[in-house]
């Protein structure tokens, strides 16, 4: 057994175990991948995938369970590359951050700019899901940090710090009804409402708020994005239900913002990496950022 093994089996994984895909890859032919795969399962006594001819289709239970362990050792290796980098030199490296639309435009500008001042080496690529795949970013390597509303609590093998929270906010045009007077969910469940899709930005909550006093909403539109929302409610085709954080005081001028902090229970933003990653130091010194960041805006 050796690492070039276990790497191809991580490599067959990625290609759906397609044999000429991993042999490109790893730069060797494809008779060669073939040969290395024989010796492996001869050393372990059992096959490790079910094959139709010389096609692989699929893990045998031993197949499965062997994969667990390659995803750690990969782990480690990666880890191990990580640590090497982050001594030899702090200020290069690349972050990679899973987030929505919302926090890179609202949130994630001034944490930053300020780490762009400390680490002008690191280049900073954005990841952009929607909120149910940023996890996902992580598991599969693809982000080292996410940032996120939805899902977080579901998975065991993170570490998570509340970043922030957040809440509601009503946005509707100068001449709107709602623009004035008191708020309730009973008067904002008069009017067409045009809020997020399910799963993005809390919606959740909007849902919950509404359903816990028997009240219907009636969304005539939703959206991922909180910028089309906000174009619709312009249109007139309703009262906008936005994230706080997106209204803007100065390119939003034209809609008048009311808090519904009170009516619809707040979400909280986190901060979320695998367990078992190394976090070079610029990555530890972002999440810093994030959290000074919370702490100076209120949403």
């Amino acid at each position: 057994m050796n690492l070039s093994q276990i790497e191809l089996l991580r490599v067959l994984q990625e290609t759906n175990l397609n044999l000429s895909k991993a042999a490109e890859k790893m730069h060797i032919v494809q008779s060669a991948v073939s040969r290395q795969l024989q010796l492996f399962e001869a050393e372990l006594g059992s096959p490790l995938f079910e094959r139709q001819g010389k096609k692989l289709i699929g893990l045998t239970a031993l197949g499965r369970r062997i994969m667990q362990e390659v995803a750690i050792i990969n782990g480690a290796k990666t880890n191990i590359q990580h640590i090497a980098a982050d001594y030899l030199d702090s200020n290069q490296g690349i972050l990679h951050i899973a987030t929505t639309h919302t926090q890179a435009k609202y949130f994630l500008p001034a944490p930053i700019q300020r780490f762009r001042k400390k680490y002008p080496g690191v280049k900073i690529y954005m990841v952009q899901s929607s909120p149910d795949q940023l996890i996902d970013q992580l598991l599969v390597r693809k982000a080292d940090i996410a940032i996120c509303t939805e899902r977080v609590d579901e998975v065991t093998d993170l570490v998570i710090e509340t970043c922030y929270e957040w809440h509601h906010a009503l946005v509707v045009p100068p001449q709107h009804p709602l623009s004035e007077g008191e708020i309730s969910l009973e008067r904002l469940a008069s009017f067409p409402i045009l809020t997020y899709s399910f799963g993005f930005t809390g919606r959740s909550n909007i849902e919950s708020a509404f359903k816990n006093t028997g009240l219907k909403l009636d969304i005539t539109l939703a959206a991922a994005d909180t910028d089309v929302i906000k174009t619709y409610v312009r249109l007139g085709m309703g009262a906008g239900l936005i994230a706080a954080m997106a209204y803007d005081h100065v390119t939003d001028q034209d809609l008048v913002a009311r808090d519904l902090s009170h009516l619809i229970p707040g979400s909280r933003t986190k901060i979320a990496y695998l367990k078992h990653n190394y976090l070079p130091s610029y990555s530890q010194h972002f999440i810093a950022e994030l959290l000074i960041a919370a702490k100076e805006t209120k949403y």
